[in-house]
């Protein structure tokens, strides 16, 4: 089955995650938003959260984040949440759609985490299968988002950035470059994140996440934990910047789900990745363009 694979969505300056606490104030004053993401999960379910999805979707364009598609196990992506993701997907009508390089359920339990994948030749098998499952189900394309890592399981044989570009080539999919993502994985198993980004095939990378993280002590040695939680690290700036000279093209997105600020400093914050995005690109920002 083909469809159309296009992954690459153009905006002028950089989006929000939308969560819960702040649904109210953007539907009553409906600020200047670029565009916004939310999980899809929080609206497989119908009610009163979904029809606020739909005023939202009135004035915003929509990317639909997934956490529940569990792409990496070892079992096929079913088929009850695929059917609940396209009902929403042809609903909302969004601009993007993109889940995690991860496993989240197992046996019909789905767990309250993202857990890691071993990257080797059996798992891209698998995965690239789930994704063009998933893919060929909803007729569109998805991107897949980098993980954050705390150590490297031993079993892997691959690159985790190679083994991304290798299944965008054989399932077609693109590409989510969470930048906070990288900069956690590469202090924690001692990488080198500019040149994670260097490895990515450019072309495929649809979008890019930016977040806080936390700076944990342990056992003698700092463990960055992702935690949504906090403003940008001045590390993953700079490496945001990297990324934008890297992948012109996608656009930005800003994820903040803990310790949540008010929407006026979280814009803030938005405002600030477009400042970030211009200088990269050697421009003056325009925060309003």
């Amino acid at each position: 089955m083909t469809f159309p694979r296009n992954f690459h969505t153009v905006f002028p300056r950089c989006g929000i995650g939308l969560r819960a606490a702040h649904l109210a104030e953007v539907m009553a004053t409906r600020p200047d938003i670029a565009w916004v993401e939310v999980h899809a999960e929080n609206y497989m379910g119908g009610g009163k959260a979904l029809r606020d999805l739909e005023r939202i979707r009135e004035s915003y364009a929509v990317s639909l984040h997934g956490v529940g598609l569990s792409l990496g196990s070892v079992e096929r992506p079913d088929v009850k949440h695929l059917q609940r993701l396209r009902d929403l997907i042809g609903l909302i009508e969004p601009c993007l759609v993109s889940e995690h390089l991860a496993w989240s359920s197992f046996g019909g339990v789905y767990l309250n985490d993202l857990l890691p994948i071993p990257y080797t030749r059996e798992s891209l098998d698998i995965v690239a299968r789930n994704v063009t499952i998933a893919q060929d189900f909803l007729q569109r394309p998805i991107l897949i988002e980098n993980p954050s890592a705390y150590l490297t399981l031993s079993a892997s044989t691959i690159p985790e950035a190679e083994f991304l570009g290798l299944l965008a080539r054989r399932s077609g999919c693109g590409l989510l470059c969470d930048v906070n993502n990288v900069q956690v994985t590469c202090a924690n198993t001692a990488g080198n994140p500019c040149d994670w980004l260097d490895a990515l095939p450019a072309q495929a990378v649809g979008e890019i996440h930016l977040a806080g993280h936390a700076v944990n002590p342990a056992g003698g040695r700092v463990v960055l934990i992702d935690d949504h939680g906090s403003p940008v690290a001045e590390s993953v700036w700079a490496l945001y910047g990297h990324a934008v000279a890297r992948f012109p093209q996608a656009p930005a997105l800003l994820e903040w789900d803990n310790r949540l600020p008010a929407l006026a400093r979280l814009l803030e914050e938005a405002a600030l990745a477009d400042a970030r995005h211009a200088a990269a690109l050697g421009s003056p920002c325009n925060a309003a363009a």
